[in-house]
């Protein structure tokens, strides 16, 4: 009977005029599950690796940080109180589905089969960092805000014309929102009906912007509306609820009905990147604490705790199976051979012009010397 109402409850959220935009919530701040109907069918071993997926992309965020203030890592965005959103929707994708991430997704990524070096790489500049092996479905994180949708729907276009049982899947926040290509990418999705899955990460903040001024919608998941596809709002510090919403759209998606929306509310503790964005300039005081009390890694311990499949020495065998991750990824990191001038122009053009191969010649007399 749960089952059936789960389904019915989910079945009225994917429907392209569906206009109840109202949160979606598995679990509360304390753990306690509030919504028994859509409650995903995991086992305990499931249950627990999605906890261990946040405990590892927490530590993930925590030693990227020490490592770009030591000159050891170059851009790099936070991912601070997102681990819920962004952990939560790739643990309900396949190895078949593509990932379109944005900047601040590169643990989805490494979630999906990127090697955890090739992310410190990328974060460097280092054309490694962006050299993916033909059978993994994704494309390197974009810095262009909302191009990915772009990206994305194409993906979907071409999915569906080859007959593929998958779904192109994309991140943005709620700044991205904001773009063209936002519009675009679920527009064209939509007509043709393209299996993809849009994520906006809503936290709040594009950069130092409120959301409240970016957009006078009551909610970024309606705008689905006018491109004909499903929004729905789930909360985004809720692994449960993600994974959950993020399942149901996948299978709507492959049946062939088309694209849907999901709007994550979150929230990024910390700055926007760690390039000199300082969020105690522009965020009201009190706002950190009161978004603290709804830490995903909080809430979802306690759900686990109670149900006797968590425990802090588990937590430390992740931190420090993690970090121990990390420093072997580091050090391959660093044994990539450094980039030459005369690469950049070569990986510039499949079969350069006369001044560039002119060019190509003379940097490389330089570097053999």
């Amino acid at each position: 009977m749960a089952k059936k109402q789960a389904q019915a409850k989910m079945e009225d959220l994917l429907r392209p005029d569906n206009f109840d935009f109202s949160m979606v919530q598995v679990i509360n701040p304390d753990g306690e599950v509030v919504n028994k109907n859509l409650l995903p069918d995991l086992s305990d071993e499931e249950l627990v690796q999605l906890m261990e997926d946040m405990v590892w992309s927490r530590i993930l965020h925590e030693r990227s940080t020490a490592l770009n203030r030591q000159g050891r890592l170059g851009f790099y965005a936070p991912t601070f109180g997102q681990e819920a959103s962004q952990l939560g929707s790739v643990a309900a994708l396949e190895r078949e589905d593509y990932l379109f991430p944005g900047y601040r997704d590169v643990p989805q990524l490494i979630k999906h089969g990127l090697p955890l070096h090739k992310a410190f790489l990328w974060s460097r500049g280092h054309v490694e960092g962006n050299s993916y092996p033909e059978d993994f479905n994704a494309y390197p994180p974009q810095i262009i805000i909302g191009a990915q949708y772009i990206q994305a729907m194409g993906a979907a276009v071409g999915i569906k014309k080859n007959g593929k049982k998958a779904v192109a899947v994309t991140w943005t926040g709620d700044g991205g929102s904001s773009q063209g290509d936002f519009y675009e990418g679920i527009n064209f999705a939509g007509a043709y009906k393209a299996p993809a899955i849009f994520f906006i990460q809503n936290n709040g903040w594009a950069i130092s912007t409120p959301r409240e001024l970016q957009s006078a919608a009551p909610t970024l998941a309606q705008k689905a509306v006018a491109a004909g596809i499903p929004g729905i709002v789930v909360d985004g510090m809720d692994i449960l609820a993600v994974y959950a919403v993020t399942k149901a759209a996948r299978e709507y998606a492959i049946a062939g009905n088309g694209p849907v929306l999901i709007e994550t509310l979150c929230y990024r503790f910390g700055p926007h990147t760690l390039s000199g964005d300082d969020p105690t300039r522009y965020q009201p005081e009190g706002v950190q604490e009161e978004w603290r009390a709804k830490d995903p890694l909080i809430r979802y311990r306690n759900f686990l705790e109670k149900k006797g499949l968590w425990s802090q020495e588990k937590e430390e065998e992740v931190i420090e199976r993690t970090k121990e991750e990390i420093k072997e990824a580091i050090k391959v990191a660093d044994q990539a051979p450094k980039q030459k001038i005369s690469d950049f122009l070569k990986n510039m053009y499949e079969t350069p012009d006369f001044i560039t191969q002119e060019q190509i010649n003379k940097f490389e007399a330089k570097e053999n010397k």
